[in-house]
């Protein structure tokens, strides 16, 4: 029973460090990887699309990631298109990026979650005296290889047609049709074409899938030197066998002595 329990905890660490994996990956490409957004917006000609300059759009840029993590209150954003003071958003653009910013916040909501559930776990475990550098990566094998090949199925379906299952993914998380914009009056649908969403997601899944495999590697290092700890140690040359044989020899050489010595003395006696 206390095992089962070991393992059901071991389980839930798993798939609660999976999860904080992939929120942390989407975080790593979005927020963290230097030029990104410059190199996507060159690559797909975005300046020409909406008439601005790299500099004020890559302000732009950063007042809208900045409000999708909360820490602006609103997307009046300033600046100048073809040559011309306006606001950045329209009404539209703004409502629907209200709801992408609850998306946003939500899945780094669930992290905290996620990252409370392994303290949680963590600390259960101590109390039931698990063998923690045992039960933990062995689980995290197991929960990471089930979580990574349900994603791994879904990355492929997905990309069989990633305009379909792309709007899908809107249809599920949002509940209006504010995320479908038009390219002649909208200019974030410019800024934010659909290969843009591909590579990003290709990013993220690469990301994620180097740090699965990175966490999986370790675990099996753990696993395989404590396994090795639990076998005894023998010299590959043999050096037991023949220590064993020296300390036979000995005995025997002892023994032989010791008779020796008693029959010495018993002919002693028989000649007095």
């Amino acid at each position: 029973m206390m095992k089962i329990l070991h393992s059901a905890l071991g389980i839930i660490f798993a798939f609660a460090l999976m999860f904080t994996l992939l929120i942390t990956s989407v975080e790593v490409v979005t927020y963290w990887t230097p030029g990104y957004y410059e190199n996507e917006y060159e690559k797909y000609d975005v300046l020409d699309d909406v008439h601005m300059e790299m500099d004020d759009l890559l302000d732009v840029t950063d007042e809208m990631m900045a409000y999708l993590r909360g820490n602006r209150e609103d997307l009046h954003v300033p600046t100048i298109v073809n040559g011309q003071p306006r606001e950045f958003f329209n009404d539209r653009e703004i409502a629907h990026m209200e709801d992408v910013r609850g998306l946003f916040l939500g899945g780094l909501a669930l992290r905290r979650i996620s990252i409370g559930l392994i303290v949680i776990c963590v600390a259960l475990l101590l109390v039931l005296k698990a063998d923690i550098r045992r039960v933990l990566p062995k689980m995290i094998c197991i929960g990471s290889a089930l979580f990574f090949a349900v994603l791994a199925v879904l990355a492929g379906i997905i990309s069989t047609d990633f305009n379909q299952y792309f709007i899908m993914f809107h249809h599920i998380f949002f509940n209006n049709d504010l995320w479908m914009l038009n390219p002649d009056t909208d200019l974030l649908i410019n800024i934010v074409p659909e290969p843009f969403f591909m590579d990003t997601a290709a990013r993220i899944a690469a990301t994620y899938g180097v740090s699965v495999l990175a966490v999986f590697a370790i675990c099996l290092i753990i696993l395989y030197y404590k396994t090795s700890a639990r076998e005894p140690k023998t010299c590959l040359h043999g050096c037991g066998e023949r220590r064993g044989d020296r300390v036979t020899q000995s005995r025997e050489r002892a023994q032989e002595s010791q008779e020796r010595a008693c029959t010495v003395m018993a002919n002693d006696e028989a000649i007095e």
